[in-house]
């Protein structure tokens, strides 16, 4: 499905972007990895013989113009990954406004620029496929990454939101909402002493931070599926699931974590 199909990823510098170009080039696909960092942005592409550009998804222009250059040279899109995205962890009253409007502007804004840049040339064509990285976090609330579910419940509904009206064109369109995943974001982001990964440990002991390689080819699977969502892995459904039938209960439990999260983090 996926051999001489061309593809735009952004945030393809490390973790889930970089996976993804892993997995489109060996499925055949040719891809454009872009980052913010084109030095990330090569380290990846290089050795799948991929293109590399730099790219600020914050910058419409800079993202429409991506999206030219690849009609242009290959006369097709098929598939636009719009992936680039932060993280803010902490209690939500030590968030700068700059903290907050960078956030919007790279998680919301970043994606808004690639489906405004790639869905009318997937429309005209009648046929490709948007991918939006969400998270856990655009399903199930929780404290401390206040920001961060903001975004992501923003990602996830413009996603489904789009996907009906994109099937009337052909488009397809998948939300990923992966839980935690090794990736470099879960140490960056930090306000009043939060970690990204104990954060996730916490209360958890056996977490194992799920191959974001693995992430990549169920992805692959999900868009040959068609499929909506890919709530990910398996194991985290259920926290989606006590979003949608027990909000009172997750909420009991986020309060709790929360709690455990800030005396952990306080100075000893």
């Amino acid at each position: 499905m996926f051999a001489g199909k061309q593809a735009i990823v952004t945030g393809a510098g490390s973790g889930i972007g970089a996976a993804l170009c892993r997995a489109l080039a060996g499925a055949g696909a040719q891809v454009l990895c872009t980052d913010v960092d084109e030095a990330a942005a090569r380290a990846t592409a290089e050795p799948l013989g991929a293109r590399w550009l730099r790219l600020d998804v914050t910058d419409a222009t800079a993202v429409a113009d991506c999206v030219t250059e690849v009609v242009d040279r290959t006369g097709r899109l098929d598939l636009m990954f719009n992936n680039a995205g932060i993280t803010w962890g902490g209690d939500t009253e030590l968030l700068t406004l700059d903290q907050w409007n960078a956030i919007i502007d790279v998680n919301i804004r970043g994606v808004v620029h690639g489906v405004a840049a790639a869905y009318p040339v997937l429309v005209t064509q009648g046929h490709g496929h948007i991918v939006n990285t969400a998270s856990m976090a655009g399903l199930a609330a929780a404290g401390q990454i206040t920001s961060y579910v903001m975004t992501k419940h923003a990602v996830v509904g413009l996603s489904l939101a789009l996907r009906s009206e994109a099937a009337g064109h052909g488009v397809g369109v998948l939300a990923i909402c992966p839980t935690a995943v090794e990736t470099p974001i879960l140490d960056k982001g930090a306000v009043g002493g939060f970690v990204g990964r104990d954060f996730y440990r916490m209360g958890r002991r056996s977490t194992r931070f799920a191959s974001a390689d693995e992430l990549a080819a169920d992805t692959l699977r999900a868009i040959e599926r068609n499929k909506a969502l890919l709530v990910w892995p398996r194991r985290a459904r259920m926290a989606w699931r006590l979003a949608r039938y027990a909000p009172g209960l997750l909420q009991r439990m986020s309060i709790r974590f929360v709690a455990q999260q800030r005396a952990a983090q306080r100075p000893r």
